[in-house]
């Protein structure tokens, strides 16, 4: 009797939080559909030399003599949005996003997209291995002059702007770049182990030297003279490189279950700032994401010296709930997450996938959050993310999908230099520079549709106008999509998650 008060009770107060957001009309979503696409936009954004299997087909090679300045192959990987840039730092976060999506929901996924998720981290690992191949004494952490590129609306296939390269050299630091790369291939060994064995095996090896590199020489890549111009404002470490250092050493612990790892986050915790800045999570700041990764093993493995990790993730988890005293994210009138700075769904994406990724570790041991004032259960927190992912989808204000190609109104005039420019297929003649600024200005749609996209999306009023110049909000980006991948799988598995 006891029992059926409290799952009443639980049932009565997820009903309470629930009406605080609207409702849209809509139908059921096919996220298997959105799943697919969300892994195909990645074809849409590869550098190098591109395979027969090509399903984006109105991409081609581009970038083929990168890292020619320093006589070595830096060829392939992603652009990181609607430029043609090969940020690393990004770039590594997006692959560590991907792996992580495998690795948690890849049972859920359908067999061909478990195989399409695989090709997409494995363009981009190819491509990280390249970077560190020249360890222990230099990282290569971004390819391409972002200040030149920005002046020219180019395809990727005329690049006619500087391949600028560059690179770290010890003892000068890069632990955020070489740190996530690090987090980036441990984690992406794990998801290769069953499939790949010996590629899992040089990924896990490349991982530890990168973590070596970080940790040997610390402080920011974008400190660096020789860098700053280059990564900085587009992608500098403005929150330090401490959370970095803490998430290669959690992924490492994950992927190895060594010891070494362990301690290493047990002594730096406070040292390495494990408890600050503990609500934010993305391509700069780590510290949400680091928190529930590590209480995977206090929660379900009984690692109690770990507990301050799960304390921080249970606070973040509590900030999510409006109904909570502590909540202090912003939402929409829509419902969705709002955080200011542009690109927000990239705070929608990832803040869903670590909802649904802690709920998964809670519910396995059938517990609950104690937000002081209200308790949340794992459901809550798959609920707050389905509704996070639906309105992505279509279910907001304005009905429009903001995953290009995903139902039939959907961004028309996304920020995407090669989505905006006729194919090289329908327009072999070179566009220089300038040339392709006519089809910038123009309102007319993309003509090539970049499928499974997301854009930037809406603000904090849910307004988007579909407009190829605000690209804080029509500029698709790697890392919106990557946890997205992990959350649709999640989702086919279990479309209405359980109140």
């Amino acid at each position: 009797m006891t029992l059926l008060i409290i799952s009443l009770a639980r049932l009565l107060l997820l009903s309470l939080l629930l009406v605080g957001f609207p409702r849209f009309a809509s139908s059921a979503h096919d996220y298997q559909d959105a799943l697919s696409k969300a892994i195909l936009f990645f074809e849409g954004q590869r550098s190098g030399f591109l395979p027969q299997d090509q399903r984006i087909t109105w991409r081609a090679n581009s970038g083929l003599s990168d890292g020619w300045m320093y006589n070595t192959d830096l060829a392939g990987g992603y652009y990181d949005a609607g430029d043609n840039v090969k940020f690393g730092f990004p770039m590594a976060f997006t692959t560590t996003m991907l792996a992580w999506s495998v690795i948690e929901f890849g049972d859920s996924m359908p067999p061909n997209e478990l195989r399409n998720s695989l090709v997409a981290i494995r363009w981009a690992t190819d491509y990280l291995l390249k970077t560190l191949s020249q360890l222990p004494n230099r990282v290569f952490v971004q390819v391409g002059d972002p200040n030149i590129d920005h002046n020219c609306w180019e395809r990727p296939e005329d690049m006619d702007t500087a391949r600028t390269v560059y690179a770290v050299d010890a003892p000068n630091p890069a632990s955020d770049v070489a740190g996530e790369s690090a987090a980036a291939l441990a984690a992406s060994s794990m998801a290769f182990r069953s499939s790949d064995p010996g590629y899992s095996d040089t990924l896990l090896r490349n991982a530890i030297n990168a973590f070596q590199f970080a940790d040997s020489y610390r402080g920011a890549y974008s400190d660096n003279s020789n860098i700053r111009d280059g990564a900085c404002p587009f992608y500098c470490d403005f929150d330090g490189y401490q959370d970095e250092l803490l998430w290669g050493a959690a992924w490492l612990r994950r992927a190895t279950q060594q010891d070494t790892y362990l301690n290493y986050l047990q002594s730096n915790a406070q040292t390495l700032g494990a408890d600050e800045n503990i609500n934010e999570f993305g391509w700069d700041n780590k510290h949400a994401g680091l928190n529930v990764l590590v209480s995977k093993e206090v929660i379900e493995g009984n690692m109690y010296s770990l507990q301050s990790y799960k304390a921080s993730a249970d606070s973040f988890m509590c900030t999510l709930i409006p109904e909570s005293s502590s909540s202090h994210i912003e939402y929409s009138p829509g419902g969705l997450i709002y955080r200011p700075g542009g690109s927000n769904l990239q705070h929608a994406t990832s803040i869903s996938f670590l909802s649904l990724v802690y709920a998964n570790s809670l519910a396995r041991t059938s517990q609950s959050i104690n937000c002081g004032d209200i308790y949340i259960s794992p459901s809550m927190l798959r609920q707050q993310a389905k509704r996070q992912v639906d309105y992505i989808l279509g279910d907001n204000p304005k009905g429009l999908s903001y995953m290009v190609g995903y139902s039939n109104y959907y961004p028309q005039r996304i920020h995407h230099r090669g989505s905006s420019l006729p194919s090289i297929k329908d327009h072999p003649q070179l566009f220089a520079c300038k040339e392709g600024s006519i089809y910038f200005n123009t309102t007319n749609p993309n003509p090539n549709v970049l499928v499974g996209a997301v854009v930037g999306g809406p603000g904090e009023d849910d307004m988007y106008e579909d407009d190829r110049s605000d690209y804080k909000k029509s500029e698709p980006t790697t890392y919106i999509n990557a946890p997205l991948v992990g959350a649709l799988a999640y989702l086919i598995a279990n479309p209405n998650p359980s109140y």
